[in-house]
Formats: structure tokens, sequence, C-alpha cells
């Protein structure tokens, strides 16, 4: 006897117990199961995860995600010779395939949770759930041979090869799965790169990606010829990409093409504080398209790699993360230089981010119309904590030592005379 003709006998069998009273043992026995797997499933989530390898902790949460139905399922078995000895079992029989199937989901997306991380998880977690108890439901009334059939009876040709829908959505289906795969895979190798030490995050990231893209590509070469497709089918689907790279997707591919470059030369890594064009911040992010620069003032600037590598980029911590900056100021004619460039140094040494190594330094820049341009110069280590602070502070301490010691700060005068009077 066929498993489809098992199905529909139990399928019968089950309709003739619902028209007796007794079948309210085997809906209270189920019932009975469900709730002590709930209760068992509910203890073991509320227990904490306790430390230990990693092997151990995903060990933890994977029976936390199966312990209400690998629970209920064993209850549901144990009931079922039991309850046999007095009642039919039909019902109990029917709720066994559809709770494995339900500890097959929770095992296959405890899986992809561990090596994926993104809000499109949850959604594709329900609609792949939703076809799978979509599959039970007709194998279980044994429908799923007759849509089968249906299905191959849709045929189209591509190029040469001819094609059906149900084969169209078997191969799907399996590069689907081989592409979760090859992801799943990809993601185990980054985070053993990622833990690499002594190698360089950009190194990481290029090998990672490098990785992730020849484990997709072998995914999709292997994938279709499971399922009888010709990968030669897909040639006019190659030559339509490569003309839409060269013209609609050309910036895009060159934005890639530029990420993979930063990425190998190393010009720019996670944490410099760079300048391109108008924006100024600290590099938080390098992807294959884009790089994030998060500036002083929290805004994060999204600057396509293309911009990078084609226009000027200055890097304060390129090869050294010490920065000099300079502050203007202008004291009146009758002010002693000295004197007042020994106040502006002392003014930069009172604040401890400005380096000892190089001493800061003032410097008579020009004699202006209103008074004499002083420039006090001194060096940071770490531009990245912001500059406008210490910039502020330092003013502060200029003013504060000048109005101590006499010094005028000129502000512009003009002098009129009137002739003839």
């Amino acid at each position: 006897m066929t498993a489809n003709s098992q199905f529909g006998r139990l399928l019968l069998d089950l309709w003739g117990d619902l028209q007796q009273a007794d079948v309210l043992w085997q809906v209270g026995v189920l019932v009975c199961c469900l709730a002590l797997g709930w209760l068992a499933g509910h203890l073991v989530r509320n227990r904490q995860v306790v430390d230990g390898t990693a092997a151990w902790r995903i060990g933890q949460r994977g029976l936390k995600r199966l312990a209400f139905p690998v629970t209920a399922l064993m209850l549901v078995l144990l009931a079922r010779p039991v309850l046999a000895q007095w009642h039919h079992i039909n019902l109990l029989s029917l709720a066994v395939p559809l709770l494995v199937s339900l500890a097959i989901i929770r095992v296959v997306f405890f899986a992809l949770r561990h090596g994926f991380s993104g809000p499109w998880l949850a959604s594709f977690e329900r609609g792949f759930a939703f076809l799978v108890w979509g599959a039970v439901a007709l194998h279980i009334t044994g429908l799923l041979p007759d849509l089968i059939e249906l299905l191959e009876t849709i045929r189209f040709t591509v190029g040469k090869q001819p094609l059906n829908l149900w084969l169209v959505l078997q191969g799907i289906a399996t590069v689907m799965g081989m592409l979760l795969m090859a992801l799943w895979i990809g993601g185990a190798i980054e985070g053993r790169l990622m833990a690499v030490p002594g190698l360089d995050s950009n190194l990481r990231a290029v090998f990672s990606r490098l990785a992730r893209a020849a484990l997709i590509l072998l995914a999709v070469l292997i994938g279709l010829p499971l399922v009888g497709i010709d990968l030669t089918t897909l040639s006019m689907f190659g030559g339509a990409l490569g003309v839409g790279l060269g013209f609609g997707l050309q910036k895009i591919a060159a934005n890639y093409v530029s990420g993979f470059i930063i990425l190998l030369d190393r010009s720019i890594r996670i944490g410099d504080l760079i300048s391109v064009g108008a924006d100024r911040g600290q590099v938080t992010r390098i992807t294959t398209r884009y790089t994030v620069l998060k500036g002083m003032t929290g805004v994060e600037a999204i600057v396509p790699n293309e911009v990078l590598v084609g226009s000027v980029v200055q890097n304060e911590s390129f090869t050294d993360t010490r920065v000099r900056l300079a502050l203007p100021v202008q004291v009146a004619y009758g002010t002693d230089l000295e004197k007042a460039m020994a106040m502006l140094v002392e003014a930069a040494r009172s604040q401890p981010r400005a380096l000892a190594d190089p001493p800061p330094k003032a410097f008579v820049m020009a004699f202006a119309d209103s008074g004499i341009n002083l420039e006090l110069g001194f060096w940071v280590g770490d531009p990245e904590e912001g500059v406008q602070q210490l910039r502020s502070d330092i003013n502060l301490a200029i003013w504060r030592t000048f109005q101590a010691g006499g010094i005028e700060i000129p502000y512009p005068q003009r002098e009129v005379r009137l002739l003839g009077q």
C-alpha cells in the first residue's frame, strides 16, 4: 500500500471516528499532550542560558525551540499504544506527521537564525512554514500528486530547453535551499575569519565576501542541474545582464569594483577619520557599494565607493593619527609679543589633549590693519574625539590669560579726519 493510500485510509477512518462520541477521548489525550508539550517548552524557554562552549550555548538555544514539538511528539507516541487498547487512535496518528513537520521547520530555521540576522528572517520563516504546512496538508489529503501532475502539464520552452512549471518550482526550491546553505557556510567562514588574530579587518571583509560570492555561484551551478535544467539556457539572461551592466548598472558596478579596491589596498580602514568633499567623519562601515562616515555631530554620510576611489581623500589617521591644529589670534600693536606668544603656548599646554611632543608653538604671521596676527599651533593624537571643544577650551584659556596679563585683543578701527574745518 502506498503512502498516499495509507493517508487516505487514515482520513477516512478519522472521519468515521468523528461521527462517534468516543472521539472525545482522542481529542482529550491530544490536548493533554499538546498542553504538556507547551508547558515543557515554556519552562525550557524561561531557563537562563548557561555559559560554556559555543556548541553548548547553541545546543541550549536549539533545545528551547524544539522543546514543545519534541515533547508533544513523544507524549503522543507514548499515548497511542495505551489508548489503542480501548479506542481508535486515528487523530493521534494524524498529529504525528504534523508535529514532525513542526520540529523540522524549527530545526531548519534555528540553523538559519544561527547563521543569519535581519528583519527579513521572521517574514521568510512565516512564509516557509506556510508552504511546508500546505505541502503536508496536501500530502495527507492525497491531493499532492494531482497538483504535481497539473503543474507538469503547463509546459513552455526557453531556448532549446523544454520546461514545465513543476520543474521550474523544483529548480527555485533547490536553488533557494543551496543558496541558504551557501550563505550559512559563508557566515560561518566570516565568523572564523573575524576571529583570526593579526589579520587586517579589510582583508577579513574581502575574504569573507569573496568566499560568500563563490559559494553563491557554486550553489546556482549545482542546484539547477540537480533538477534537470541545462545551464546553457541561462546564456540569454547572461547576455541581457551584461548589457544592463554596460548601461543602466554601470555606476553600481563601478561602486562594487571600487569597494573591493578600497578593501584590498587598505587605504581606508574602519575607524579612520577622513574628509572627502564636504563630508568629514569617522569610517564606521565599509561595504562593497558604499562607505559610512559618522560625523562629529552624529550625522552619518553614505559615500559611494566610486567617489572615494576617484576623489582626493584626506585621511587624518592613515599612517599617523596625530593632527596639527591652528588657532589665529590678533593682538594690539603695543603688545609685548614675546609675552603674548608665551601665554599662547601655556594655554595650549594646559589642555591634556594637546601633545607635548611636538610641543605647541606660537608664530607671528602678519602685521594687519588693526593689529598683529599671531598663530598658535599644537598637535592632538585623538582627532576622532572631536576638536571643537578643544578649540573652545584653548580660546577660553587664551582670553583669561590675556585679560589677566593686560594684553589687548583689538577690533577693527577707522580714523575719520575732517579737513578744511
